[in-house]
């Protein structure tokens, strides 16, 4: 196994995916339904979520092929908008790349928030679906390497799915302040990631490569 393709993919989903941060979106979305319910909730919204990563990462190739678009121009426009992303999570903005403040609105009406807004965008926005997609173009058809990018993606998932599972014992154990500093650990992490693939894709171009 590659370790190396390993780790970076499970770090860039994790950190994307932010499944510490999801523990006050989980309360916000849940606050006024019972245990039960907010549990079934919980369950659903990992489900969606595993299921659009699943077909992004497996359309994602083909697609971008259909659309003439290279994988260094995918790499370098991903990794602009998980700069972005970083950059509001550093300065503990609410990204727009997961919803905007129109669905913000919708959300506060919507009787079942599995799917939105804890599903998508929330778990599986464009960021999370640019990262899985960029992954699965790193692995080259590699089918060791696309495995690899599947168990990541299950076990951010899985640790999600508990984060979110115990979000009321884990706000009390954590604090504000605890999930405010994560957040922003993982902002700097993510930026790292988004420029690497920045630098990647520009190794790629005729421009850059060294002949």
């Amino acid at each position: 196994m590659d370790w190396h393709f390993a780790l970076t993919a499970f770090a860039a989903i994790f950190t994307i995916v932010d499944p510490i941060g999801m523990i006050p979106l989980t309360l916000a979305a849940t606050i006024a339904l019972p245990a039960e319910r907010r549990m079934k909730i919980v369950d659903q919204a990992v489900l969606v979520a595993a299921c659009v990563m699943l077909v992004m990462g497996a359309i994602g190739r083909p697609l971008l092929n259909y659309l003439g678009i290279t994988l260094p121009a995918f790499l370098i426009a991903g990794g602009i908008l998980l700069f972005l992303i970083a950059i509001d999570m550093l300065f503990a903005r609410p990204t727009r790349a997961k919803r905007t403040e129109e669905e913000e609105r919708d959300a506060a009406t919507a009787e079942n928030p599995a799917v939105f807004p804890l599903a998508i965008p929330m778990i599986a926005g464009p960021g999370t679906i640019a990262t899985v997609m960029l992954l699965v173009n790193l692995a080259h058809g590699d089918g060791a390497r696309i495995a690899t990018v599947v168990v990541a993606c299950a076990a951010v998932l899985l640790i999600t799915w508990l984060f979110m599972r115990g979000a009321t014992r884990l706000q009390h154990l954590i604090g504000s302040t605890g999930i405010h500093v994560v957040t922003r650990v993982l902002g700097i992490i993510l930026a790292a990631l988004a420029v690497q693939f920045v630098l990647n894709g520009l190794g790629e171009t005729h421009i850059f490569r060294v002949r």
